[in-house]
């Protein structure tokens, strides 16, 4: 009688390799996602120092006036009160800082009679929340303006707002829609939100593991999705032909210099220029501040001029 015909038992190697490289390839997508949600919330809940001073204690006799910030919460800023009926200069800090930071520029504009207003955006100085790197940040200053120019003793219709990176994104993006906002000073400009993220990312050193910026820029997208049309500035700088500009390019950050001239190009008249070797106030040195500031002053000076109270 013939033997029944047996058929080779299949290997399981095959499949056990399978199953290792879709568990390694299931670990790496985890382990990257992982580090882009990291990356992300980094960069919208930066680290930064409460503000300790009372008002009170300043000179300059600043007022604390209320406004509604975008979230619906009710925050304050500093208003350090120049002469009556004169234009309003709003300072718009930076990434990482607060409005404490600015407080000697504050006094060089109002010692020239300006009335300057200070306060911190979302997730900085004293503001609850989290930043957006711009998109909301516009919409605060806004806001901003708008319950400046309903104070007594202010110029409703003249404002001019400096600002650097973070701040200076959201000066020229509001200036696009607010016509009040009549001269402009920003610094380390940013084409759009994205690019600050992507920056952050490289500070903290992880932007050359494969795929990180991709991730962390589509895990902004979705947290941000109501902004998801937003231009880049780029594309609406050519709305600011009816306020003054001045452009400050750092020489220290190549990628925000280059962004600040590119822009610059791009604005209509009237714009100025001016160079400087480091974008960073609050990190200047005591001589450079002073230059920088008399920059600023003769600036806003020659564009808001402040007239005789009305």
């Amino acid at each position: 009688m013939t033997a029944p015909l047996q058929l080779p038992q299949r290997s399981g190697t095959g499949g056990k390799l399978l199953a290792a490289v879709l568990t390694l390839l299931a670990f790496c997508a985890l382990t990257l996602l992982s580090i882009s949600a990291y990356l992300l919330y980094r960069a919208l809940a930066p680290e930064t120092t409460p503000i300790r001073i009372a008002p009170e204690s300043l000179l300059g006799d600043p007022a604390r006036i209320e406004y509604l910030a975008p979230d619906g919460t009710t925050r304050d800023g500093w208003l350090f009160p120049g002469r009556r009926g004169a234009p309003t200069i709003v300072l718009a800090h930076g990434y990482q800082s607060s409005r404490a930071d600015l407080l000697p520029l504050a006094a060089s504009l109002q010692e020239n009679r300006f009335n300057v207003f200070l306060f911190d955006f979302s997730g900085h100085g004293n503001s609850p929340g989290r930043t957006t790197l711009g998109f909301a940040e516009t919409r605060e200053l806004l806001g901003v303006i708008a319950t400046l120019a309903q104070q007594p003793d202010l110029d409703p219709e003249r404002f001019g707002v400096w600002g650097t990176n973070l701040g200076a994104y959201a000066a020229l993006a509001a200036a696009a829609h607010e016509p009040r906002i009549r001269a402009l000073a920003v610094g380390s400009v940013y084409d759009h939100p994205e690019m600050l993220l992507r920056a952050q990312v490289d500070r903290i050193g992880l932007g050359t593991l494969p795929l990180v910026h991709a991730c962390t820029r589509w895990g902004f997208r979705l947290v941000h999705w109501s902004d998801r049309t937003t231009l880049p500035l780029s594309a609406t700088i050519d709305r600011l032909g009816g306020s003054a500009k001045l452009f400050i390019r750092p020489l220290d950050d190549p990628l925000l210099g280059e962004v600040t001239l590119q822009l610059f190009l791009r604005a209509p008249e009237p714009k100025q220029q001016e160079v400087v070797q480091k974008g960073g106030y609050v990190n200047m040195l005591d001589t450079e501040k002073r230059s920088y500031e008399a920059r600023i002053v003769s600036f806003f000076l020659q564009y808001l001029p402040v007239t005789v109270s009305r």
